[in-house]
């Protein structure tokens, strides 16, 4: 009559192995209920204010490991004006994504935002571009766990204008 509960934040079908898991458990007879979470693809990203779709602005997102090579489909996905990219897991592919869009035709100017430790205390978000993230990522010093966001979506004045009135030291 006692229960085990494994409890991992965000979605544990994305990039969570809940999967593999499953199969594990059921295999060595155990029953097995899956509540699905919120994957940090789309919560992070929010919780620093980016949309990962936005009307005229993206109209779908690629969810993409930073874990093994640089696929075509990202490559594609990058170039494409109407996707956002969330890349997780991808601090250390940072050089590797950049060198690879570059040398594939995407815009230098691409905005990236690159979200740490999303929801909680210490998150922090640096904005830069695709030809400036390696050098800007470093400075910045970011660790994981982070959260990339590729894509006009990670632009700072999307929701917000630059030219927008402070109101009482907070932008409205």
């Amino acid at each position: 009559g006692k229960r085990v509960v494994r409890l991992k934040g965000g979605d544990p079908f994305v990039y969570g192995r809940g999967g593999e898991e499953v199969i594990a458990c059921r295999r060595a007879g155990v029953a097995v209920e899956v509540t699905p979470g919120v994957s940090s693809a789309i919560a992070v990203p929010q919780s620093a204010g980016i949309p990962v779709t936005h009307r005229g602005t993206a109209a779908s997102v690629h969810v993409v490991s930073g874990h093994g090579e640089v696929s075509a489909a990202t490559l594609n996905t990058l170039g494409d004006a109407q996707t956002t990219t969330v890349m997780l897991m991808g601090v250390a592919a940072i050089p590797r994504i950049v060198s690879a869009a570059l040398s594939h035709g995407i815009r230098g100017d691409l905005p990236v935002a690159i979200v740490e430790n999303g929801h909680t205390a210490r998150q922090r978000t640096t904005r830069t571009t695709l030809a400036a993230a390696v050098d800007d990522a470093a400075r910045a010093q970011v660790r994981n766990p982070a959260v990339i966001v590729f894509g006009d979506v990670a632009r700072a004045d999307l929701l917000v204008p630059a030219s927008a009135p402070a109101v009482g030291g907070v932008l409205q």
